[in-house]
């Protein structure tokens, strides 16, 4: 009889590219496309500017993961984040105050509704306040889920703006800029 061992922190930083450790197990992301891509850099771009204009807290790109001590999951890895917390060589310790989750090809469909809706959840029960589902090829560009209310979330369009309240105050973003000046 064989007994399968969970995988921990130590061998997730041994792993290439973007993973996460969930259920024991390393969960392995598959790149993005451009237009995903874009998308999270920019909003880590005007992350990046709120942070330093405010002197509070880090905007914080694709790739970096946050270690967290839930049941069934022990770290995240967002396409965008905001971070309140020190910095160091290693993953950042605990969840971001926003995480900021872009849609992907693969990203549609009951399966992932519910596999994006279960890492909500996580995200919630690990601290973050709010987070975004940002879905490029849908009417309802930018849905905005807060821990205070995790089933309501507001919906943001082109030609709307969206903002990350309570967690990261008085930031904003026209969804137009998810896009590149050729698409908006």
């Amino acid at each position: 009889m064989s007994t399968k061992t969970e995988a921990t922190i130590d061998d997730l930083y041994r792993v290439p590219g973007k993973a996460e450790l969930v259920g024991g197990e390393i969960v392995h992301t598959s790149p993005t496309g451009g237009l995903p891509g874009y998308a999270a850099f920019r909003i880590c771009v005007r992350l990046d500017q709120y942070a330093q204009k405010t002197k509070q807290g880090y905007a914080i790109g694709d790739k970096v993961g946050f270690v967290v001590n839930l049941p069934n999951r022990k770290s995240f890895c967002p396409d965008a984040a905001y971070f309140v917390g020190s910095l160091s060589m290693k993953f950042l310790d605990g969840a971001p105050v926003f995480a900021v989750e872009v849609r992907s090809e693969g990203d549609y469909g009951p399966a992932a509704e519910q596999a994006m809706a279960e890492k909500r959840a996580d995200y919630f029960a690990a601290g973050t306040q709010v987070v975004w589902d940002v879905d490029l090829e849908g009417p309802e560009t930018v849905r905005v889920y807060r821990a205070s209310d995790p089933d309501c979330p507001t919906i943001y369009h082109r030609g709307q703006i969206a903002e990350a309240e309570p967690a990261v105050l008085g930031w904003s973003m026209p969804v137009n800029d998810l896009f590149p000046p050729e698409n908006r």
